[in-house]
This record gives C-alpha cells, sequence and structure tokens, in this order.
C-alpha cells in the first residue's frame, strides 16, 4: 500500500488552506466578521499560517516516507500536528505508524486526532482499538461509550460488532466486564444483552452467557440469530436440551430458515435421520424458489448420503441462478465421485472456471483424469494453471505430489514438495504434506523437523501434534511423547475422528488394548474410514474377536477396495 498520494494531497489542500489566510493576520480581524465555521460534518480546522519551517518539515516528512524512513516520517508528523493543531496532519500521522506497525506511535497521533477532532468517529475508533490491541481496556473504555452514544439509533449494530474488535484483546474476562460496563445503560437493548452473553462465552461463563442470550430472545422473541446462538449454548451441555429448544421455537416461527438448518444439523449429530429428513423437506417445500435454502438442504442431503436429494437440489440452485455457481458445481462433482460417476464429475468440476474453488475443482479434475490412465495430461492440467498468489502455487505443488503419489511414485512426490518448500519455506500446508511424505518413504527425521516446524508457526494445528504423535509411535519406541503429542491434538480438536483413531492407536501400541479399542471404537462410529477400520479390526483380532475384526475389514474393502492399509492389515493376520 503506496502512502504517497494522500501525503501529496494532504500537504496540497493543507498548503491551500493556509495560503487562503493572510501571513500574521487573523481572518476575524482581516474582514471584520467572525470566522466562518466549517460546514456540518467536517471539522473545525485552526487559523493557521504557512511557516517555512511547516513547509519544510511537510517536505521532510514525504521525503522520508518515499525513501522508506518511516521513523523520521512519524515523528516529523508528530511534530507537526503538535504545532498545527490540524486533525487531518495527526490523522495522517496515525496512518503511518498504523501502516508502520507501530501501534505506541499510532496511539499517540491517534490520540491528537481526537484532541483536535473530538467528535471524529474514525479518530476514537482507532484509538479505542489500539488501546484494545496493546491490553488496556480501561483507558478504551470512555471511547467506547462515547461512540456507543454518538450511534443513536444505530446503537444496536455497534453492539453487533462489539465483541469483533474485543476479539483482538487475550484478556478474556477483563474484555467481559468491559462489555458488562458498556452495556449497563442498555437493558431495554437485545443487541446489548447478546454482546454480553457472547462476551461471556469467550470468557467461559456459560451461565450467564446462556441467561444473557435468554434476555436478548425475551426482548426480541422473532430474533434468529439470538435464538440459534441461545440452541448452541445449551448444545454445549445437552443436544437434548438444544433440540427441545429449537422444536419448541420453530413451533412459534416456522419460517425461520437459519434456525431450522441448524436444528436439522444438530439432529443429523444425534443420528436422529428421520426426524432431520422432516426439516429439509419443510425447508423446500416453504421456499420453492430459495436458492439458498436449495444449497443448504443439498448439503445437508450429502451429510446423510441421501446423493439423489443433494443432486437434484444442487442443480435446483443453478437454476435459480445462486450466487456462487463454482461453488455449487464443485460440490456437484463431489456427489458424482461418491455416486461413481467419474465422467459427471469431470464435467462438473472443469465446469468451475471462477472462485475460491476454482483451483480445488481442478486438482479434482486432475485426479480423476490419472486415474483414468492419463497422468501426463494430469500433470500437464495442474501445472499450466493460472495462480494469483503464493497461497495457490503452494496448493498446486501439493495437488502435483498427490497425483504422484495415488501412482505409487512416492520418491517423487516427496522432491516435489521438498522443492516446494524449498521456494515458500514457511507454508503450513507445504511442511505438512511434506512430513507425511518423508514418513512414506522413511525419512522420519524429515517428518519430525518439518512438523515441529510447523508447530513452532501454528502452535494451534492439532494434525501437526496428532501426525508427530503417529508417526513417533509408528517408528520409534518414543509412545509416552507420542501420547502426549496425540493429547494435546485432541484437546484442540477433541471431535476429530483421525486423531481419536490416533490416540486409540498409541494405547494399543503401549499395550493399553482396552482403552485403545474404546477411542478405536468412537474414531469408527464418528467415521467407518478404511484406515481406522484397519487399527480397529486389528485390536479385536488381537484381543481373540475375530470375527467381528473380518466383519469390519470386509464390509470397509467393499467401499474401498484398492486401500493399502487395509489391504496390508487383512494381508497381516488373514493368512
Amino acid at each position: 500500500m503506496s502512502l504517497k498520494i494522500p501525503g501529496a494531497l494532504l500537504l496540497l489542500t493543507f498548503f491551500t488552506a493556509c495560503a487562503q489566510v493572510p501571513a500574521k493576520t487573523d481572518i476575524k480581524a482581516s474582514t471584520g466578521k467572525p470566522a466562518e465555521k466549517s460546514q456540518p460534518g467536517q471539522p473545525d480546522l485552526p487559523n493557521q499560517e504557512l511557516t517555512e519551517p511547516m513547509l519544510f518539515d511537510f517536505l521532510l516528512a514525504e521525503t522520508a516516507l518515499q525513501r522508506g524512513d518511516q521513523d523520521l516520517a512519524i515523528r516529523t508528523y508528530l511534530k507537526l500536528a503538535r504545532t498545527t493543531r490540524d486533525p487531518r496532519v495527526a490523522q495522517r500521522a496515525t496512518e503511518i505508524a498504523l501502516h508502520s506497525r507501530q501501534p505506541l506511535a499510532a496511539l499517540e497521533a491517534a490520540k491528537l486526532w481526537v484532541e483536535f477532532e473530538p467528535d471524529s468517529v474514525g479518530a476514537r475508533q482507532t484509538v479505542a482499538a489500539l488501546l484494545v490491541n496493546i491490553d488496556r481496556l480501561d483507558e478504551a473504555r470512555p471511547h467506547l461509550e462515547k461512540l456507543l452514544a454518538s450511534e443513536g439509533g444505530n446503537v444496536g449494530e455497534a453492539f453487533m460488532q462489539l465483541n469483533s474488535l474485543l476479539m483482538r484483546n487475550s484478556n478474556k474476562n477483563a474484555a467481559f466486564e468491559l462489555v458488562k460496563q458498556l452495556a449497563e445503560p442498555y437493558p431495554k437493548l437485545p443487541e446489548a444483552h447478546f454482546a454480553v452473553s457472547q462476551a461471556a462465552w469467550f470468557a467461559n461463563q456459560f451461565d450467564v452467557a446462556l441467561a444473557e442470550m435468554k434476555q436478548a430472545l425475551a426482548l426480541r422473541p422473532e430474533w434468529e440469530i439470538a435464538a440459534i446462538y441461545q440452541g448452541r449454548i445449551l448444545a454445549r451441555t445437552s443436544n437434548a436440551a438444544a433440540i427441545e429448544f429449537f422444536d419448541n421455537y420453530l413451533k412459534n416461527y416456522p419460517k425461520a430458515n437459519d434456525t431450522r438448518i441448524t436444528y436439522g444439523r444438530l439432529l443429523l449429530a444425534e443420528k436422529n435421520y428421520t426426524k432431520a429428513r422432516e426439516q429439509f423437506q419443510q425447508l423446500l417445500a416453504e421456499n420453492p424458489g430459495n436458492a439458498d435454502v436449495a444449497v443448504a438442504v443439498a448439503l445437508l442431503s450429502v451429510e446423510l448420503r441421501d446423493y439423489d436429494v443433494a443432486e437434484a437440489n444442487f442443480k435446483k440452485a443453478l437454476d435459480l441462478d445462486y450466487r456462487d455457481p463454482g461453488m455449487v458445481r464443485f460440490y456437484l462433482g463431489g456427489v458424482y465421485e461418491k455416486t461413481e460417476h467419474p465422467d459427471k464429475a469431470m464435467e462438473a468440476y472443469h465446469s468451475v472456471t471462477t472462485g475460491n474453488q476454482y483451483i480445488p475443482a481442478q486438482v479434482r479434475y486432475a485426479l480423476l483424469l490419472s486415474r483414468k490412465g492419463k497422468m501426463s495430461e494430469a500433470l500437464h492440467h495442474v501445472q499450466s494453471l493460472p495462480v494469483a498468489n503464493d497461497q495457490q502455487r503452494a496448493q498446486l505443488i501439493i495437488a502435483e505430489a498427490q497425483l504422484l503419489r495415488e501412482s505409487g511414485a512416492y520418491q517423487k512426490a516427496f522432491r516435489v514438495l521438498s522443492n516446494g518448500l524449498d521456494k515458500f519455506p514457511d507454508s503450513p500446508d507445504l511442511l505438512y504434506d511434506c512430513a507425511l511424505a518423508a514418513e512414506k518413504i522413511g525419512k522420519t527425521d524429515i517428518m519430525e523437523k518439518d512438523l515441529r516446524k510447523l508447530i513452532q508457526l501454528k502452535p494451534d494445528h492439532a494434525h501437526a501434534y496428532n501426525a508427530l504423535g503417529y508417526g513417533l509411535a509408528e517408528h520409534s519406541n518414543r509412545l509416552k511423547e507420542a501420547l502426549e503429542l496425540i493429547e494435546k491434538a485432541i484437546q484442540l480438536s477433541p471431535h476429530d475422528p483421525y486423531i481419536m483413531d490416533s490416540l486409540g492407536w498409541v494405547h494399543y501400541r503401549m499395550g493399553n488394548l482396552n482403552q485403545g479399542l474404546s477411542f478405536l471404537r468412537q474414531a469408527f462410529g464418528m467415521n467407518p474410514d478404511p484406515e481406522i477400520a484397519a487399527h480397529l479390526g486389528e485390536v479385536l483380532w488381537v484381543q481373540g474377536t475375530k470375527d467381528e475384526a473380518k466383519e469390519i475389514w470386509q464390509s470397509a474393502l467393499k467401499e474401498h477396495p484398492g486401500n493399502e492399509a487395509l489391504l496390508s492389515t487383512m494381508k497381516k493376520f488373514m493368512k
């Protein structure tokens, strides 16, 4: 982002304004009339003559900025702001400091901006945001109070944005207390209670979160977003309580589509498929021409494995000119893959020409090409795709490696990923995939190095902890360390079936057969993946439950006939 043009404009406008004032002459004295006030909505600008030192400082600041000396530019603009008391200059100093990522300098400049232009919403917003970022919430409070008071009839909307600002502060309890204080003057405002509920949720004050959301809904019973959040808060401790709440709410407000979609998802999570289907059917019946509803029902139907219903509704959404047709065609391609119509899937993927799903769709198209024996054509397709940024370049490197991996060329896949890391050494996706590729060819030292770097870059990357823990369990005797890593992963992502599978597997490797079996059954219940089936079957076999092991393996093999892990495990035991 360039700052040169705004600075030039500021210099021009300031010079012009100053030039209109005779040197060392007050306007009032020269005209015999009071100085004219600024137009409504415009700041009251100081009567200021342009002196040679001011002009010199302006030129010095802008020249320093153009030469990359942002410290000098900031210092000079701060000096000018204090000299001129012009809010435009203070704003300029604030912008440069923000762009230079110097929050303390930005705060100093923004405070001057507020001092010179106390009615400026932008100035107060900037000061408040900077104070929140540096954990000075007590100082931010009066600015936030004035911002809320200035909103008038829009104060509700301001409360809805409040927690987005406070999310930047790591002290969630202090943020909760601040929101409570800000909400006190607005006891009849539903949005104020909503904001307190959200802040309480982030601070793990779940009883307060529920009570405040109930209050918001009592003040505005038809407010759908409050109903959805109340259901989610209830679901934290009891899905049954959330289901009962949603059921009662929808009886009173049957056209609350988003609530019904949330309710349907909850029913799916509870495996109440019959009632979930009822919700989808009602959505469709009441919204026959709504493309958003058609997409929602299609996506939910994919989760239900109702692929005919999913296909019909994705097509309906396209007929209704859904706003993101590329996304719909991408998911439609997935449905065709699930129903074993590869040609239709390729056609759907190839028809995605723009949008966020463009690269993923073309990668799926290439994978299907390779599975038809057209590997060189698939690689060419991936390598020739246009890219807009480094993230997309990394995606295509990963896609090329995936094509090679699926063909059994594991060494080549590792080389492609390793070369990619040379270009983009801090890419989380490349680090993760390169680590897995290294593990596949026995380079466990590289696997560990890449995953530890990934954890350093992204400490909340659950699958990095999981992959490292699983790799250590498979290729070393460091089982205690492996267990600690996987337990960290499960803390970060408690409902992930693959991490649950790793947890069960490492317990099995440590000799804790019953504990391992319990976790593996949970993982398989969440997702009957062939590799989870291989692990579960192995533990059952070792425990002596061989018939159940065979049944699980054979059922998984029917769905995934070429899975290496499954075939290897079956060969190991069923000789």
